[in-house]
């Protein structure tokens, strides 16, 4: 009786804090411009195009959360965990080094201002607009993040309410007075006939999959701050406030792809999803506009960093505990802010390979981990699938790299093989066939396993 003694049942103003604070750790620069430019690009098939986005931008964050709670786990590690120690160890490094320092986190700060201050920088000071900008925006992120248990109040509290409010304003007055109409906007040519896969292939680049898995440790310590100290509490709380969260992020996604197409009635089809805000948030807003953009799109941003440097701080310090979490958040704040000042282009260019290679992994180890109540988490489930979902993840890899590694003979012997031999491929979805194989092998192998040890005791 006096171990439940610290426990509580949480407010409905508590839960609304933690699916607040989720809810802001999510949404980044990327969540803005890439619906946006996906609206864009689908036109009037807008609607296969946001389904296929929702699942994995939203359906597959979702159950990265649902993961955490049903495996009682505190991050990364422990989902990669059935593989083994070793494999836990690098995944966690391979996610937190994609979503973190090499590419997801600097790309927090460079999007914030090459959508929202560059705009209103000299050309001949870019350089020198996006050091002192990141230099900024790194430093609040890591003052932010000292105090773990306060995560939840600076985030869920302090910045989230802003970034609501300016991007309802952007709602209203583009629902209100629309630029054109769905049904008669021009859909590219990859979107008239595809336009399902190719949205699915866009929530890749949202990264919220990987997030997920990421900020599972930092989620639970905000749950137990608020009083939550039983697992099965722990990961009721979460699992509720993931509900929540990401049912507002897909609110959000579908007005955005809404947006982004009825734009095309004044505006030709944008290079990117940055540059289709910055327009619409002016035509609506003229110079004050600018102004608006540069605080949404910096809040927001900061709201994700703050989330991805706690997280990476958080899980590093449980793996090598000799450095201080404080010195980890540091470290990936210092190489966050390096990264950002190599510029936009060449992050998203290079982060794009480690997605194709991550993300069906990830994809595979959420899914088993969600159904892995079903096979009591036997490893060789794990085993099977993973095998047989990192062949193929590895062809996708090679062919979205730079030109000088696809175009390379060994990329384009790859990618002859991939095309010839890997269902899908054309769909960008060639890993899937070989997953669903694993799985079916390795369920196959468990229930054998299973009869043996029934026979075994039966005879016993």
């Amino acid at each position: 009786m006096n171990e439940l003694k610290p426990e509580r049942h949480l407010t409905k103003r508590e839960y609304l804090v933690v699916s607040s604070m989720l809810f802001a750790l999510f949404f980044g620069a990327g969540n803005l411009i890439f619906p946006l430019h996906l609206g864009q690009l689908a036109g009037s098939h807008w609607l296969p195009a946001a389904l296929g986005f929702l699942v994995t931008g939203v359906l597959l964050p979702l159950l990265s959360v649902l993961a955490i709670s049903i495996t009682h786990s505190e991050g990364v590690y422990d989902i990669g965990r059935p593989l083994g120690p070793v494999f836990a160890l690098a995944f966690m490094i391979l996610i937190h080094g994609t979503i973190g320092p090499l590419f997801g986190t600097p790309r927090t700060a460079t999007v914030s201002y090459t959508v929202g201050l560059a705009p209103l920088v000299p050309a001949k000071f870019q350089t020198l607009g996006l050091l002192l900008f990141s230099a900024v925006f790194f430093g609040l992120a890591f003052l932010f993040s000292l105090e773990q248990n306060k995560i939840v109040s600076n985030v869920g509290k302090l910045l989230n309410p802003v970034f609501l409010i300016l991007l309802a304003l952007v709602f209203f007055l583009a629902f209100s007075s629309p630029m054109g109409h769905l049904a008669t906007q021009h859909a590219t040519k990859a979107y008239q006939t595809g336009a399902f896969t190719n949205g699915f292939l866009q929530g890749y680049n949202t990264m919220d999959a990987l997030a997920g898995l990421a900020f599972g440790v930092t989620v639970v310590t905000a749950v137990r701050s608020l009083g939550k100290r039983r697992e099965n509490a722990v990961a009721m709380v979460t699992a509720r406030a993931g509900v929540l969260s990401m049912g507002l992020v897909a609110v959000i996604y579908l007005a955005l792809i809404l947006v982004g197409a009825m734009s095309l009635g004044k505006f030709n089809l944008s290079a990117n999803g940055g540059v289709a805000f910055n327009q619409i948030v002016n035509y609506y807003l003229g110079a004050a506009g600018q102004a608006i953009l540069a605080v949404l799109i910096s809040v927001t941003c900061l709201t994700t960093a703050i989330g991805l440097v706690a997280a990476f701080a958080q899980d590093f310090h449980k793996h090598f505990p000799k450095v201080s979490y404080r010195t980890w958040l540091l470290l990936t704040t210092l190489a966050s802010f390096l990264t950002a000042n190599v510029g936009l282009n060449q992050i998203i260019a290079w982060s794009t390979p480690m997605l194709m290679f991550l993300y069906p992994l990830a994809m595979v180890l959420i899914l088993l981990s969600v159904f892995s109540p079903l096979f009591k988490r036997d490893s060789l489930v794990y085993l099977f699938t993973v095998v047989f979902t990192v062949v193929p993840a590895v062809f996708d890899m090679v062919a979205a790299f730079p030109a000088v590694v696809s175009q390379s003979s060994f990329g384009r012997a790859m990618t002859g093989f991939q095309q010839a031999y890997l269902p899908l491929e054309k769909y960008g979805l060639d890993w899937l066939v070989p997953a669903l194989v694993g799985a079916a092998l390795g369920l196959g192998a468990h229930l054998l396993k299973a009869q043996r040890a029934a026979a075994a005791n039966h005879a016993n």
